[in-house]
C-alpha cells in the first residue's frame, strides 16, 4: 500500500479542499500518513497571501526531500497557480498543479514517471466549482460554499490565484451539507474566498442558503468563517440573531480603520459601514464575538493614518484582531505604489495592534466570566485536558474524559489561564 502525506498552508478553504483530495486517494487504497512520517508521495497545498506563506511551502519541500529522497513531491494551490516556473526549479518537485488541476491530482500521481509534470490553466474565465468539505476533524467540518473573488483589492493576488467568484447552487450546496449531516460531525464552518458573494451568478443569495442550511437535521451548529462587511447585510445579522444553529461569532475583514487607506486598498466600504455592522450585531447579539483582519504598513500609511486605525479598533466593539504585516505581492497594484512603510515602523505598529487586540480579547473573556454557555468538545487529549469552543468562540478546557468527545455540554466559565483558555464547571 502506497503512503501519501498532505501539508496544507493558508486559509480554511485550503483545508476543506485538501480533505476532499485526500478522500480520492483513500478510495483508491492509499494510506494517508502524517507529513512528518516517511511517505511515497508528499502533497503540499500552498498559499501565496504573504511571503512567509511561500517560505513555509519551500521549507516543507526540503523536509519532504530529506524524509524520503525517493518520494514524489506535488505542489498544488495558489503558489503553484501564480508562479509555477519558480517551483519547477526547486529540487525534488515532481508535480505542479494549479487550482483547477489539483482536484485531479490522483490522475497525475498515477501517471508520473521521471519527467516533471506542470499543469496550470488560466482561471480568468473559469466557471467550474469543485465542492469540498473537510472530514479529518471528528467534531467540525469546513464546508466550501464559494471560490474565487471579483474584488481585486490592490494588495491581493487571490483573484489571480483562484479566478473569478463562483459557487454551486443552493440545492447542490445543501446536498453536500446533508452528506456531512450523515456523519457524527456536529458543527459546520462555511468557508470560501468571499463567502458573502455566494450565488450571485445564479441569481441566488447567501441569506437564502443560510435559511436552507438552518433546516437540515443532524447539524447542530453552523458558523460563517469570514464575510466582507459590505456583504454582511442587516438581514443576515438579524437571521443569525434568531437562529438556533448559526452561532454568535463573526469574522469581518477590516484591513484598515482609515478611509484614505481603504480607498487606496480598493476596498468596497468605508469605516463607517464597518462600524454600523458591528453596532447592529452587538445590539441584537450582545455576547457575539467579533474578530477583524487588519493589515499594518500598507504603502502610504503614515503615522497619522495608522493612529486612525488604532483608535477605530480601540473605540469599536471589535473583540480581537488578526494583525498582518503588509507583504508586497508581485503583480498587484500595491507592489507598484510608492511611500512604502519601513520594516521597523511596520514591526512597531504590528506590536501596538497585537497588544490592543490582546487587551480587548481579555476584556471580552472577563465580561463573560461566570456565564453559562454550550461547548462542543474536541477529540484531542491536550496535556491531560479536553478542549472546545463556546457558541461565541471562547476556548475552554476540562480534565480529559473520553465520553465528552464530540459532545455539546452546558458549562459555566470559571477562570481563564495564562493562554486565555477558560477552566469550566460542567452544568449538564
Amino acid at each position: 500500500m502506497k503512503k501519501i502525506a498532505f501539508q496544507t498552508f493558508g486559509c480554511k478553504l485550503n483545508f476543506s479542499e485538501t480533505s476532499s483530495i485526500a478522500k480520492s486517494f483513500i478510495s483508491e487504497g492509499y494510506e494517508v500518513v502524517n507529513f512528518k512520517e516517511e511517505a511515497d508521495i508528499y502533497v503540499i497545498n500552498s498559499c501565496t497571501v504573504t511571503g512567509n506563506a511561500e517560505k513555509k511551502c519551500k521549507t516543507a519541500i526540503k523536509q519532504a526531500n530529506k524524509r524520503n529522497p525517493n518520494s514524489k513531491i506535488a505542489i498544488i494551490g495558489c503558489f503553484s497557480q501564480l508562479r509555477p516556473d519558480e517551483l519547477a526549479n526547486l529540487e525534488g518537485v515532481d508535480i505542479i498543479l494549479g487550482n483547477k488541476e489539483k482536484f485531479h491530482l490522483l490522475d497525475y500521481v498515477e501517471k508520473i514517471k521521471d519527467q516533471q509534470i506542470v499543469d496550470v490553466a488560466d482561471l480568468k474565465t473559469d466557471k467550474e466549482f469543485f465542492a469540498s468539505y473537510s472530514s479529518g476533524d471528528r467534531t467540525r467540518s469546513f464546508l466550501k460554499v464559494q471560490d474565487g473573488c471579483d474584488y481585486f483589492c490592490s494588495y491581493c493576488t487571490i483573484p489571480f490565484a483562484r479566478g473569478r467568484s463562483r459557487s454551486d447552487t443552493i440545492e447542490n450546496t445543501v446536498k453536500t451539507a446533508k452528506e456531512i449531516a450523515q456523519t457524527n460531525i456536529k458543527e459546520i464552518i462555511l468557508t470560501g474566498v468571499n463567502v458573502g458573494d455566494f450565488g450571485k451568478h445564479q441569481n441566488e443569495k447567501l441569506i437564502d442558503l443560510l435559511k436552507e442550511l438552518d433546516r437540515i437535521d443532524g447539524i447542530e451548529r453552523i458558523r460563517i468563517s469570514s464575510i466582507e462587511p459590505d456583504l454582511l447585510t442587516h438581514e443576515i445579522i438579524e437571521f443569525v440573531a434568531q437562529s438556533n444553529k448559526f452561532l454568535p461569532h463573526f469574522h469581518i475583514p477590516l484591513q484598515s480603520g482609515s478611509n484614505d487607506i481603504l480607498k487606496t486598498m480598493k476596498r468596497k466600504y468605508k469605516r463607517e459601514l464597518f462600524a454600523d455592522r458591528v453596532e447592529k450585531i452587538k445590539s441584537l447579539i450582545p455576547d457575539c464575538m467579533i474578530a477583524a483582519d487588519v493589515i499594518v504598513g500598507f504603502p502610504g500609511e503614515s503615522e497619522e493614518l495608522f493612529t486612525e486605525t488604532y483608535e477605530f479598533i480601540r473605540d469599536t466593539d471589535i473583540n480581537y484582531a488578526h494583525v498582518f504585516s503588509y507583504s508586497t505581492r508581485p503583480g498587484t497594484l500595491a507592489a507598484k505604489m510608492e511611500n512604502k512603510v519601513p520594516p521597523h515602523a511596520i514591526k512597531e505598529r504590528s506590536k501596538k495592534l497585537h497588544e490592543l487586540s490582546e487587551r480587548k480579547k481579555q476584556k471580552f473573556y472577563l465580561d463573560h466570566q461566570g456565564k453559562t454557555f454550550n461547548v462542543l468538545f474536541e477529540s484531542e487529549n491536550n496535556q491531560g485536558f479536553i478542549q472546545g469552543f463556546t457558541e461565541n468562540y471562547i476556548r475552554v478546557k476540562y480534565p480529559f474524559e473520553k465520553s465528552l468527545i464530540n459532545q455539546i455540554v452546558s458549562v459555566k466559565l470559571e477562570q481563564p489561564d495564562e493562554q486565555g483558555i477558560f477552566d469550566i464547571k460542567i452544568i449538564s
